[in-house]
């Protein structure tokens, strides 16, 4: 049996091929990675990308909750580097990253006048698809484990393909384009020395938009190797759907860290404690998760990439916010002193089932003696156990309300529940306007 097309799958996808579980899943990814978007605008990193996009990548393209104008390029960058900045939006676990910050930050500044809401949702499946695979793809065939921007860059130019109308041949070149000039920014470079970088998601945006542009403007770039060159990792598309199975997050840091997370928050509501009862907290987990090892962070990226910052945070305030990432948290001294008390050990077995699964166990280690394990625990909200729509509802507005308001918010809301019906101006006339502080 021959395998897909996937350049073919970019352009034929449609809205009526999909049933209503996956209209309804893609809607709450919308939903959830605007509400990222949201949170990210308050980020130190978030109002200097921003401020660059606009003054240094001139155009006429509204820059997202801002105000301000870029190129569609800027804005692209912007946009993934804003959502980026509170790491709480959704992801896959074969990835071992996220598709859906580059695809959208991608999507939004090559939307033309006049595009369907429905049109423009079914880009977003099909870009979930085709990340899906080209993520794996890419980390199968080279040695180094690099950032979403990556093979972001691709899902993006995929999307932006579609947009844009290009035909099968410039649809190559974009996307040869973008894989050769995405970024292979190196993932545990920026786990060891965790800065504003983040998943090079922004960057991987703006090369997608730049080389769907490039392509319909006649620049070559063909073919890209995890297109064309990897067709086993390509057979079940249109068959298996990948919207379907990414995570999302309750806490805004790191998949890595959840599950440790959860395991504090098991113990504390199960032995109804409080942290000045608890010595140390100690966590095994797999190898990665133990390189997120900054215990005293400086500034919310750095906690974002850490195992026990957050995991002090949660014994000591019983949740992980972005409020409890930043600011006065960066100086509690409770936190700190559990951060800087807290061992980590890699496990064979957590390490024998990375990346499908993110496994945990913590043990408190109260200042009694007395030890308190628990049991080996995954990240809540795993594709295997997903939250229920409305526990991601109830996420939009924990994040958005507060700074957009309520009426704002549930305006958003309601946009994308009905964007299927309506043109997707009726989503942005709510995105591109600035925040009022």
């Amino acid at each position: 049996m021959p395998h897909p097309d996937p350049i073919a799958f970019v352009h034929t996808l449609r809205w009526s091929d999909l049933d209503d579980t996956h209209r309804l899943q893609v809607k709450l990814n919308l939903l959830d990675l605007l509400a990222i978007a949201v949170a990210g605008t308050q980020t130190r990193l978030s109002t200097i990308i921003r401020t660059h996009a606009h003054e240094e990548f001139g155009g006429t393209q509204p820059v997202l909750f801002d105000g301000r104008k870029a190129s569609a390029s800027g804005v692209a960058l912007a946009t993934g580097m804003t959502i980026d900045s509170i790491d709480g939006h959704d992801g896959f676990n074969p990835a071992k990253g996220h598709i859906g910050c580059p695809l959208l930050a991608a999507m939004l500044p090559l939307a033309h006048p006049g595009m369907s809401g429905a049109e423009f949702l079914t880009a977003l499946v099909m870009g979930y698809e085709f990340g899906a695979r080209v993520s794996v793809a890419q980390h199968g065939t080279v040695p180094d484990y690099h950032t979403s921007g990556s093979w972001g860059a691709v899902t993006g130019a995929a999307a932006g393909a579609r947009m844009l109308g290009l035909d099968h041949d410039r649809t190559r070149h974009a996307l040869g384009i973008a894989e050769y000039h995405g970024p292979r920014s190196q993932m545990m470079r920026c786990i060891d020395h965790p800065t504003m970088l983040k998943d090079g998601s922004g960057w991987g945006a703006m090369c997608a938009v730049s080389a769907v542009r490039l392509a319909a403007n006649g620049f070559t770039g063909a073919p890209a190797i995890t297109v064309e060159q990897a067709p086993d990792y390509w057979a079940d598309l249109g068959e298996r759907w990948h919207v379907m199975e990414q995570y999302y997050k309750p806490y805004p840091v790191c998949r890595w860290a959840q599950g440790p997370i959860e395991g504090v928050l098991s113990l504390r509501q199960r032995h109804n404690l409080t942290s000045d009862m608890v010595e140390r907290i100690e966590v095994s987990t797999f190898h990665e998760s133990t390189r997120l090892a900054t215990s005293r962070p400086q500034a919310s990226d750095e906690a974002q990439y850490s195992t026990s910052f957050p995991c002090a945070v949660a014994m000591v305030r019983g949740d992980v916010t972005p409020r409890d990432i930043a600011d006065d948290a960066l100086t509690d001294p409770e936190i700190l002193r559990l951060s800087a008390n807290m061992s980590m050990a890699e496990d064979d077995y957590a390490n024998a089932v990375f990346p499908n699964t993110r496994l945990a166990k913590v043990t408190l280690v109260l200042k009694n003696g007395q030890k308190l394990a628990g049991d080996w625990l995954e990240p809540r909200w795993d594709p295997t156990a997903p939250p229920s729509e409305d526990s991601l509802r109830e996420k939009f507005h924990k994040y958005a309300e507060p700074i957009l308001g309520q009426t704002r918010a549930g305006a958003i809301e309601a946009a994308i529940d009905r964007l299927d019906h309506t043109p997707l101006s009726e989503l942005t006339k709510h995105l591109y306007q600035p925040i009022n502080s």
